[in-house]
């Protein structure tokens, strides 16, 4: 069959149904939460927004048919992303966050429909649940997989027929639920000391589990097992809550435990692997809404010039290189999702696309939003212009959901560094005698 990038029914469907969710519900839900100062207020604003996203299917959209929800394709899934990233970010991460919160279980949840109880509440298509996968830490996690070093500061043992949860979190995204008082359903990542501590020359990754938190073991587990010790500020995605927390004794049964000791970091990253394509397809997203702004201004606006910008060479070759690092970067959103999927290569060799996709398209989000601002001139520096909230948005980009710096690139790293590594597997197939 030849290659192919026109959109499917399916896929073209989604656009369409995601284009028309971002304007009429996202879209009115920034400026609801824009009457509020304090960001965790603005989060809590936009649970309107949330409540219409969960009766559209966005939640059971996020989780897998195997598991009972209505997912689609990876490819679907970037393309309702870059949809509402063009038009209303913000609101959108909280959705989308919800999805991250849900992946470890897409990933590693039981056949027999052991863990079913915990995704019940995201398949309803009521109320507003929120999940969060609550990984990263105040100090820091991109060196917490090192040989010789503890690992995750936030820790669980066994007690009996329990496990019991104490340490801090940070800017875990929903995880502190609308109340803040915790979310419906958050996947911990911690770090297993039943036995005592950790080995001086061990290796922290056989520690790492992942237990299921609901509200329901918090409120079990008495007042103060669950703190919101700071609320952050950001400069963009202002209406996001990823909170500092603390969990203090918090008990949950056995059966809560997603992946046992040895078994949590595997799924957890990759369960980032995932992500990296739709922060790729975000970055996307962004990078459109800042070319179609300074488009529209530059047919518009002449500067008291005796032609339109659109005119000038100098704004015209700025503007053609941002729409051309969109239309690759969305090029290679879509190759990497459909290779996580379908391949050709092995896991090694996808995953090398999708941490390609994050690390790309994430710096060209920031370039492109600096590009516009440099052909606007200083009329982008006023805040009734969006070029100022588009470079907010898009300077997180390459440093959440795993540095480029400190993570995904040295991830990318040690794919080149592996023996067996074979550059071209994920778009030609394996070479031959690789496997």
């Amino acid at each position: 069959m030849p290659i192919n990038f026109h959109l499917s029914a399916s896929e073209a469907a989604t656009r369409a149904a995601a284009a028309n969710f971002a304007e009429h519900i996202l879209k009115p839900a920034r400026a609801e939460y824009l009457q509020h100062e304090e960001h965790h207020r603005r989060f809590q604003a936009t649970h309107p927004a949330y409540v219409a996203a969960v009766q559209g299917g966005l939640l059971k959209g996020q989780i897998s048919p195997a598991h009972g929800g209505s997912g689609g394709s990876l490819v679907e899934t970037a393309i309702m992303v870059e949809e509402c990233y063009a038009v209303e970010p913000s609101t959108a991460l909280t959705i989308f966050a919800t999805g991250l919160g849900l992946t470890p279980l897409n990933i590693a949840a039981g056949k027999a429909g052991q863990h079913a109880e915990f995704l019940a509440p995201f398949l309803r298509g009521e109320g507003a649940p929120l999940a969060s996968l609550v990984f990263s830490e105040p100090g820091g996690v991109a060196n917490a997989m090192e040989k010789g070093v503890r690992g995750f500061q936030t820790t669980a043992r066994r007690d009996g027929d329990e496990w019991v949860i104490d340490g801090e979190k940070m800017w875990a995204t929903n995880c502190a639920g609308w109340d803040f008082k915790g979310c419906d359903l958050a996947c911990v990542v911690c770090r297993d000391v039943t036995e005592g501590i950790s080995k001086p020359n061990g290796d922290p990754k056989d520690s790492v589990m992942i237990i299921l938190v609901t509200r329901a073991d918090l409120d079990r587990s008495g007042p103060g097992a669950f703190e919101v010790l700071r609320h952050i500020s950001t400069p963009g995605h202002t209406s996001v809550s990823g909170p500092h927390v603390r969990y203090t004794n918090v008990r949950v049964p056995a059966k809560n435990v997603l992946c046992p000791p040895g078994q949590g970091a595997q799924v957890a990253f990759a369960s980032f692997d995932a992500s990296a394509v739709l922060v790729g397809a975000m970055g996307v997203g962004v990078m459109r809404a800042a070319f179609d702004a300074a488009l529209a201004f530059a047919k518009r606006d002449s500067r008291n010039g005796a032609v339109p910008l659109l005119e000038r060479q100098a704004f015209a070759d700025l503007l053609s290189g941002v729409k051309m690092q969109t239309e690759a970067a969305r090029a290679l959103t879509w190759k990497a999702a459909h290779a996580m999927e379908h391949g050709p290569g092995n896991y090694d060799a996808r995953r090398e696309l999708a941490l390609a996709a994050k690390v790309y398209c994430s710096d060209a989000s920031v370039q492109a939003c600096m590009d516009v601002i440099n052909a606007v001139g200083v009329t982008a520096y006023d805040l009734s212009q969006p070029f100022a909230e588009l470079l907010n948005t898009a300077i997180v980009l390459p440093i959440f959901d795993g540095g480029n710096v400190g993570i995904r690139r040295r991830h990318l790293q040690q794919l080149m560094l592996s023996p067996t590594y074979d550059a071209w597997a994920a778009t030609f197939g394996p070479s031959s005698g690789k496997q």
